[in-house]
Order: C-alpha cells, then structure tokens, then sequence
C-alpha cells in the first residue's frame, strides 16, 4: 500500500527537485561555455571615453599624494565605474597602495604593470566575473597575502576546470608594439615571445596566470604549478589534460568511502594529475611555437 506523504515531506520534495534543477543548469551551462572557449579580447577598453580619461586622473592623483588605497568605484561612481574594463599603464605609479579595491568591476583584464605595486597587501576583485586570467607579474608583489576573487570564472579553478584559451600565435596583445619578458624583464618584440598559462598562489586563491617568456632559460625557470592543477606551463586549448573538478573528485571520494576530497593541496591528485597529463611539452613547444 503506498504511504501519503504528510505536507511537510511533499514540500521538502518539490524544494529537493527544484534545487537538483537549479544545480543541473548551471552544470549545463557551465559544460556548453567549456566546450567552446572564446578568444582571448584586446582593445577592451575605450581610451577615449570620460570614463577612462576619470580613471586616469584618479591614478595620476593617488601617485602624487602617496595614498594607500586604490577604489575607482567610489572615487569615479558607479556609472563611470561601469565602463572601465581595464586599468591603465600607470597604476605602476602607485608604489604606496597597499589595498586595491575592485569588487563588483566590469575589468576583463589587468596590465603587467600591477607587478610594480610592490607595498600591495590586498587584492580584491571579488564578483568582477568577466575577469578570468591574470598577469604573471602579479607574483611580483611580495607583500600581497590576502585576495578575494570569484574563482567559479577563473580558467583551470578546481570547480569548474573551465578550458584556457589557446595562446598559439602570442594573442594577448599591449598598447605597445614591444613587450616584456614576464621573468627577466627584457624588452622584445612579438615574435621573440612564447605566451604560456601557470596556476599559482597568490594571496589567498589560485590563479591563472599568463606568462610572457622570452627564451627557454626564464620558461624553465619559472615556479612548480600549484597541486591539483595542470603541472606543467602549457599553452593552453580544449586539448590540455586537467585534473577532476570538484564534483568528480566528491564522486571518487564517495566511490572509496571517504568523507570529503581536498581540492587544493591533495597529494594524490597531483600523482593522478601526472598520471593524466602527457609527459613534459617545454621541449616539444620551444621547437613548434613559431609555427
């Protein structure tokens, strides 16, 4: 004989159901934008605009007075603030700013000239969701402990292991017509450059990170990805081999009859990551990255 169910369990029901919906969309959407990565965007940012000549002025008046804290969103308002997509070259300048706030910006990325805010403590650009990757050069600030980042976005997060655009043909491009070696420091052109992905540390989260090399010595030299993440510096593409993302590693750990996985330090899944992962490419890439 079948029980009826009292109005309380029909409730906890439908909102069970409804949730189990909710989380397979957003699973969907997640794996449809993986399966077609987007060119990476240059020339987001229109330089012409009030909004970009405000930023500016507000960069130039935090270097002259030394300030500790960078906040477009309440120097510039929100109207303005909306329409900054990038910072400007200049925030090299703010060699006192210790806190750099930007929660809530449409940013879709930074310059490598953050690398020179040296006193930099804190980093925040928490819900700027259109902010996916970050400068090697971040790595620079030695001070910076603690950060606040939407990681669900970013490329490679454990979460989601959302795919990292293909770098084939260096397609980050700067306002100049040369650019840095992210290590060394060395000015060259283009076509001396080898673009690159790392995750590392920084702050508080793990982070994306596009790396400028500029010979096989600084992309050797460059640090140990951090565990459970790609261990290797790659180029990128649906190609590249990570690791599980969370919900799969919880189903493994359901499978072996433990209680939670670990995502960022878990040592066997760096071993299980080296297992996936085809052998070293470095020496495969500095022979075809002209190509």
């Amino acid at each position: 004989m079948r029980r009826v169910r009292n109005r309380a369990e029909v409730e906890v029901h439908i909102r069970s159901n409804a949730e189990e919906q909710i989380e397979l969309c957003f699973k969907l959407n997640i794996m449809k934008f993986n399966r077609h990565v987007s060119p990476i965007e240059n020339d987001v940012q229109d330089r012409s605009s009030d909004a970009w000549k405000a930023l500016c002025r507000y960069v130039d008046e935090l270097a002259d007075s030394g300030a500790v804290e960078f906040s477009p969103r309440e120097a510039l308002g929100p109207e303005l603030y909306a329409g900054i997509f990038t910072l400007p070259e200049s925030i090299a300048n703010l060699k006192n700013v210790t806190k750099l706030n930007l929660y809530g910006s449409k940013l879709k990325r930074i310059p490598p000239e953050i690398g020179e805010m040296t006193a930099l403590i804190y980093f925040d650009v928490y819900t700027s969701y259109s902010l996916q990757w970050f400068p090697y050069e971040l790595t620079r600030c030695k001070n910076l402990t603690k950060s606040r980042v939407s990681t669900r976005v970013l490329y490679g997060n454990y979460k989601h292991r959302l795919n990292f655009p293909w770098l084939k043909g260096n397609p980050v491009r700067y306002q100049r017509e040369t650019v840095k070696c992210s290590v060394c420091e060395r000015e060259v052109i283009y076509d001396e450059i080898l673009q690159l992905w790392i995750s590392l540390k920084v702050g508080t989260d793990v982070l994306p990170l596009l790396v400028n090399s500029c010979s096989k010595q600084c992309t050797q030299s460059l640090p140990s990805p951090h565990s459970n993440y790609v261990q290797q510096v790659h180029r990128g593409g649906t190609s590249i081999a990570q690791p599980p993302d969370y919900n799969e590693m919880l189903r493994l750990a359901s499978l072996q009859g433990q209680k939670e996985p670990e995502t960022e330090s878990h040592a066997d899944n760096v071993e299980k990551q080296s297992a996936m992962c085809k052998p070293s490419l470095l020496e495969v890439i500095w022979k075809i990255w002209k190509k």
